[in-house]
């Protein structure tokens, strides 16, 4: 229905826009923001992108076109920082904006919050209709799930055997459970056909009596890369697998269709490896603890048993064992004293008596001690005299080594010392280059000379 004027309210005086009122550049396009705001709700839409600008604040601006038109967009550092691949120039996507209005230069833009490659819509419809058909049907359910085997002897792989995951998954289960046995079930896990190939994996796993675990995983990857996992057949041979199914398939932000209906779902094929079994060391710690814990209260009820033994045992002695043992123990005392006391007289006898031999064998004999005095006299005059001729005949052996090693004696017979400007002596004809100046030493005196030719 159209509205007249006075039912719009347009003509009210206190209007931004009434009558006769004359509004500023900046005013008209804030009204003009407004009203698309308004008018226009967050919505999808598609295009081709042109003119990509990555500014260096991590602002993205760029066109959206088609056939008939075009329209300028802006993806703010915030929400481009979750497109998880490289735009660039002639993609096709889509995008979900808020239309408005840059009031700066007045141009109508699309602010964008998300974008994704086009065709991806179908995609997720596709995937939201399976995930609701299944979950309808319990494939999703809790008491459907079955719990892992604590101790597992084999588990299965269903993998490519080129994919990084495996590598993976084999790593962490040789490092937590090295006894474990792997059995692997190749398949492609993306392209044409791969889910069905996933599938017949999956059911081959199953009817292998030593398995008692599946681990399905692939890396991570796009929606588009990760297909394969949300194909309904797999999903129908996970729910019917015969053995538990662990799910790891890309990252912790992917979720499959695979995940859902496996009994557990993994982040990460590395984590679904770790899920799948207990580490060694993990058991190994447990049985400790556990060992720990059984014995802690058996020694306690063992020590308390001890201790009311004891007690009892105390109460039940009659008063008159006590009074003998007493006597005994006072009787044993005395009998010590008496024997510390006669003990103790004969220490002092025996020390009285050593401390006068002491005394007695300390008066000096006089002349004895003269006689050695004048002999020891006798020995030391030798005695230094002898030891003046050896120091005496080895300061000339020295002197006359030291008179052979004196370099001057070397200089005298013509010979000369060498050395470059920092120093060092030349000994050889490669330390030194033409042209660099050198300083010699002689007998008497010196020269300083420059290398014209070397030999």
């Amino acid at each position: 229905m159209v509205s007249t004027v006075e039912e719009s309210g347009l003509m009210e005086s206190n209007h931004p826009i009434a009558a006769g009122r004359v509004l500023s550049v900046g005013a008209l396009n804030s009204l003009a923001r407004s009203a698309i705001e308004t008018a226009l709700p967050l919505l999808w839409v598609s295009g081709e992108i042109s003119n990509l600008t990555r500014a260096t604040s991590g602002h993205w601006y760029f066109s959206l076109k088609d056939e008939q038109a075009q329209v300028r967009c802006a993806m703010f550092r915030g929400r481009n920082q979750f497109v998880d691949w490289q735009a660039a120039n002639g993609d096709l996507v889509e995008v979900r904006a808020v239309p408005t209005l840059y009031e700066a230069r007045g141009e109508f833009q699309l602010q964008v919050e998300v974008m994704r490659r086009a065709g991806l819509g179908a995609l997720f419809e596709a995937f939201e209709k399976l995930k609701q058909r299944l979950a309808a049907e319990g494939l999703f359910a809790e008491t459907r799930k079955r719990p892992l085997p604590v101790f597992p002897a084999q588990i299965g792989i269903v993998t490519s055997p080129e994919a990084a995951a495996l590598r993976d998954v084999l790593t962490t289960l040789r490092r937590r459970a090295p006894w474990l046995k792997l059995v692997l079930f190749p398949t492609p896990v993306q392209g044409g056909g791969a889910g069905a190939k996933i599938a017949d994996a999956i059911r081959l796993a199953g009817t292998q009596k030593n398995v008692q675990a599946l681990i399905i995983c692939r890396g991570g990857g796009s929606i588009e890369d990760l297909w394969a996992f949300n194909e309904e057949v797999v999903a129908r041979a996970i729910a019917a697998s015969p053995v538990p199914v662990v799910s790891g398939v890309g990252h912790e932000t992917d979720f499959t269709i695979a995940d859902f209906v496996a009994d557990l779902r993994a982040p990460t094929p590395t984590a679904a490896a770790e899920l799948i079994c207990n580490s060694r060391d993990e058991w190994m710690q447990r049985l400790i603890m556990l060992s720990h814990q059984l014995g802690k209260p058996l020694h306690r009820q063992l020590t308390t048993r001890a201790q009311q033994l004891d007690q009892a045992a105390r109460r039940l002695t009659h008063p008159e064992q006590r009074l003998q043992a007493q006597h005994q123990t006072l009787h044993g005392l005395a009998q010590r004293l008496r024997n510390s006391y006669s003990l103790t007289l004969e220490r002092m006898h025996w020390r009285l008596n050593a401390t006068k031999n002491e005394l007695l064998s300390a008066i000096p004999d006089i002349e004895f001690m003269q006689a050695s005095l004048s002999q020891l006299h006798q020995r030391l005059s030798q005695s230094q005299l002898r030891l003046m001729q050896q120091r005496h005949t080895a300061l000339q052996h020295l002197s006359a080594q030291l008179g052979h090693l004196n370099p001057d004696a070397v200089l005298a017979r013509g010979y000369s010392v060498v050395r470059n400007a920092q120093g060092k002596v030349i000994r050889d004809s490669k330390q030194i280059m033409l042209d660099e100046p050198l300083e010699l030493r002689f007998q008497h005196g010196g020269a300083s000379a420059r290398v014209t030719e070397k030999h």
